[in-house]
C-alpha cells in the first residue's frame, strides 16, 4: 500500500467561484474581461488584450444595482487556452492571473493598499 501524501493548499483565502464581468484600465484604454477565481489578494481574468508582465491596470467590477469597486492590479502571469467545444471545433481563450495591491474606497482618496506577506521567488 502506497503511503498517503498531504497536500496543502497555497491559496488559503475564500475565492469566489462565479464570474463577474469585469472593466479594465490600462495605459492603453479600457476594455471588459470575464473575472474568475476572485479572491481578496488576486484573480484570473480572461480578455482578448495583451497584458504585460508586471503591468498595472485597474480592475472595476459592476453591480447589477449600480455599485462599483475598483482595484489597482499587477499582472503575475499570462496563459493561452484551446480546448474542444461541443460543436467538435476548437475554442482559444487568453487570460491573465493579476495580484491586487491596492484597493479604491472612494474617487478622491487615495489607494487603500493591501497588507502581504512578501514572497521571493
Amino acid at each position: 500500500m502506497a503511503p498517503q501524501v498531504q497536500v496543502r493548499e497555497r491559496r488559503s483565502h475564500l475565492r469566489f467561484d462565479k464570474v463577474f464581468t469585469i472593466y479594465l484600465s490600462t495605459e492603453g484604454g479600457l476594455s471588459r474581461g470575464i473575472g474568475r477565481n476572485i479572491s481578496a489578494q488576486g484573480m484570473f481574468v480572461e480578455t482578448r488584450e495583451q497584458l504585460s508582465l508586471g503591468e498595472r491596470l485597474k480592475v472595476t467590477f459592476a453591480g447589477e444595482d449600480g455599485t462599483e469597486m475598483t482595484c489597482l492590479c499587477e499582472v503575475r502571469y499570462q496563459v493561452a487556452l484551446a480546448y474542444g467545444r461541443k460543436d467538435g471545433r476548437e475554442g482559444n481563450s487568453r487570460g491573465v492571473g493579476l495580484r491586487v495591491v491596492a484597493y479604491e474606497v472612494a474617487e478622491d482618496q487615495p489607494l487603500l493598499l493591501v497588507a502581504r506577506e512578501r514572497v521571493m521567488h
